[in-house]
């Protein structure tokens, strides 16, 4: 198969995401006057995972996953927090925060940008992701960026990727493919949408029958041989 168009999720694809969000949740906890421990982070994670997940399956909305999961935390320890302060606070945090490119990634979109058209596909804060972005030097190797705020779906929803098909001009299924490290968000959002996928496994986690890759790489340099042109 050969790809035209590369649609790249953004974090822990791309950029790592764990090292951005430990460096801001550090510093927000600490500027309202809180430790950040690794309890506390565990704590703050299962809010979190579980506000995201119900964003992914459509039962919860994105202002109610960014507005609460600090409040919600918070109310576990017995502290009543402005979730929306402390969200904004936050955001900002991950903005300015060191964006650490995963290996492989400036290479790839380096070397890819000039041969295929990428695009990114992303869960995400409309605002964030582009400074993100552009912080990290990944900027300009993109046609368009796609994210959840912008569009009003997320990922895996039908309604996402029928939304990106529509806005990327000549584009077709059997051209493109769908690059990311999330098998529910990235993958199976691409098994419903017909397009092909390529799941970046970094920890050798095995993969249900019911989802099931394209391609399954270890590393983003071996998008290299997924990516070649046909002879």
């Amino acid at each position: 198969m050969s790809y035209s168009i590369l649609l790249f999720d953004l974090d822990d694809t791309l950029l790592d995401f764990g090292a951005n969000e430990t460096e801001s949740l550090t510093q927000l906890f600490q500027q309202f006057g809180y430790t950040f421990s690794d309890e506390l982070f565990q704590l703050y994670n299962a809010v979190n995972k579980q506000l995201w997940a119900g964003y992914e399956n459509g039962s919860i909305a994105l202002d109610v996953v960014l507005h609460t999961r600090f409040s919600e935390t918070m109310s576990k320890l017995g502290q009543n927090v402005d979730g929306l302060e402390w969200e904004n606070q936050y955001r900002e945090l991950l903005g300015n925060g060191h964006q650490i490119l995963l290996d492989g990634a400036l290479d790839v979109c380096q070397r890819l940008s000039a041969t295929h058209r990428l695009f990114i596909v992303t869960n995400g804060i409309t605002r964030t992701q582009i400074k993100r972005l552009k912080q990290s030097g990944l900027y300009d190797y993109f046609e368009d960026i796609f994210d959840s705020q912008s569009i009003g779906y997320s990922k895996p929803s039908k309604g996402f990727f029928d939304y990106v098909m529509n806005h990327i001009s000549h584009f077709k299924r059997e051209e493109a493919l769908i690059i990311g490290d999330s098998l529910n968000s990235d993958i199976r959002g691409g098994l419903q949408a017909g397009i092909d996928t390529c799941w970046i496994n970094r920890t050798s986690t095995t993969s249900p029958p019911e989802i099931q890759s394209t391609h399954t790489i270890s590393s983003l340099t071996e998008l290299y041989a997924i990516c070649a042109p046909n002879e």
